[in-house]
């Protein structure tokens, strides 16, 4: 495909995005320096600013001590207010409304103990069925905790037979149908495993005129597609920082709760010393003044070397500005999605994510093994097809890597997810998938 690559080096000459502000592996040799990156995804690629900004806070600590929580340049006694503001404008939310604290499945946790409260008939709770196992774990164990079965409880949003992707139109039919036994709606804003981004809003107003809370796990939406959770009328939101946000590891999460909950008396929390209002936090009372904020929700006090990382990346989030990401993400994932069909149309694999750009986010879902390209929405046959793919997801983002330098992330049995982030990802990095694609994978016979 060397007429191709000429047409990725020209494009990114005129797109160049902020890959020069990150650092991107070394590729275990071959022609190309650094791998092709698209697992942003699964785990976002460090800023460079993440290492000196986070030395920065350790050298407080070093020089100051415990006085640091007052006289370091970033005292870490109010620290978590710096990821306050960036937060709430990446999401289309209020201050007073967002909160980055804890790990996401923990912070689902602590929104459900105010949120999910089941009474008489309204006792379900409404998941996708290829919702991420820990969000199915979590619903389950709440159904658990207040003494209802979770094969009852828990209702699962199927496809229609021989799709992959929900239709928003069924949906909204089934919360007007069965809406009176639904207590909550958690869904995934952008589904992890085929990339369909959900309309948020339209569920959103199905859900809450069926009587139910509304809420929605952000991990694969936040950084990646616009979000207007206040607008919207979302009850509740959480979301990771270790995909698109680029944070690290097990980075610190986030969560939205709009403001007509808060304050609220009647909504039970679990609480913890950072509950309470901030200046009588030092009092030392023995009973809580919670503020009229999401902070109420907040339990423990902010570990600042984890807040750090968070922090550098919402400030770069920022900079940038979500509406410039989101339209060069569209013309990243065209781009990679043109390639795609050319490589797929006489191979064993088909794209499963919409190819609407309006209904994804800048991941691209492949399935291997197939005997035909999907149309949009629907799903190819999974039968293995003679002189085709016969291997399995891990083992062709193996050969990906190790053969073309080529980073992707395998969700067994069948699915490669590729994800071109349009903060650090290139053009060329899409032309050397699909590069990698035709290379490995077999034309069928």
């Amino acid at each position: 495909m060397p007429d191709t690559e000429k047409e990725a080096h020209r494009r990114d000459a005129e797109d160049p995005g902020h890959r020069h502000l990150f650092h991107v592996p070394p590729a275990e040799g071959g022609r190309y320096p650094e791998v092709a990156y698209l697992a942003g995804n699964s785990l976002g690629l460090p800023p460079r600013a993440t290492r000196d900004e986070l030395l920065a806070d350790l050298d407080a600590w070093r020089r100051l001590g415990v006085e640091g929580h007052l006289e370091a340049e970033r005292p870490w006694l109010p620290y978590h207010e710096l990821l306050t503001g960036p937060a709430a404008r990446l999401v289309g939310a209020l201050p007073t409304e967002t909160v980055v604290m804890n790990s996401l499945t923990v912070n689902l946790h602590l929104l459900m103990v105010s949120f999910y409260r089941p009474a008489g008939r309204r006792t379900r709770i409404v998941i996708e069925d290829s919702a991420f196992p820990s969000d199915s774990y979590a619903v389950r164990s709440q159904a658990r905790f207040h003494g209802l079965d979770p094969d009852d409880t828990v209702l699962r949003l199927r496809p229609r037979a021989g799709e992959d992707i929900l239709r928003t139109s069924d949906v909204v039919d089934l919360l007007a149908a069965e809406g009176d036994t639904v207590a909550l709606v958690l869904l995934g804003g952008v589904n992890y495993l085929t990339g369909e981004l959900l309309d948020i809003p339209a569920i959103t107003a199905a859900g809450r005129a069926a009587g139910a809370v509304v809420g929605w796990d952000l991990a694969h939406a936040v950084g990646n597609v616009p979000l207007a959770l206040h607008d919207w009328d979302v009850d509740f939101a959480a979301w990771c920082s270790y995909k698109y946000l680029n944070s690290g590891p097990g980075a610190l999460a986030g969560v939205f709760v709009h403001e007509r909950h808060l304050g609220r008396a009647d909504l039970p929390r679990f609480e913890g010393w950072w509950s309470t209002e901030a200046a009588t936090r030092f009092e030392m009372t023995p009973t809580s003044r919670p503020p009229a904020t999401v902070e109420a929700w907040q339990i423990s006090n902010p570990p600042i070397f984890a807040m750090g990382p968070v922090r550098t990346s919402l400030e770069l989030f920022d900079s940038v500005g979500m509406p410039a990401l989101r339209e060069r993400s569209l013309r990243l994932t065209g781009w990679l999605e043109s390639l795609l069909d050319e490589v797929v149309a006489d191979r064993p694999l088909a794209v499963v994510t919409p190819r609407d750009p309006a209904r994804r986010g800048c991941q691209l879902s492949l399935r291997i093994g197939v005997s035909a390209r999907s149309e949009p929405g629907s799903r190819a046959p999974q039968s293995r097809t003679e002189g085709g793919w016969a291997g399995d997801a891990g083992e062709l983002t193996k050969r990906l890597r190790h053969e073309h330098g080529v980073i992707a992330d395998a969700r067994e049995p069948d699915i490669v997810r590729f994800a071109p982030v349009p903060l650090y990802s290139t053009y060329h990095d899409c032309w050397r998938v699909a590069d990698a694609l035709a290379a490995t994978v077999e034309k069928t016979r």
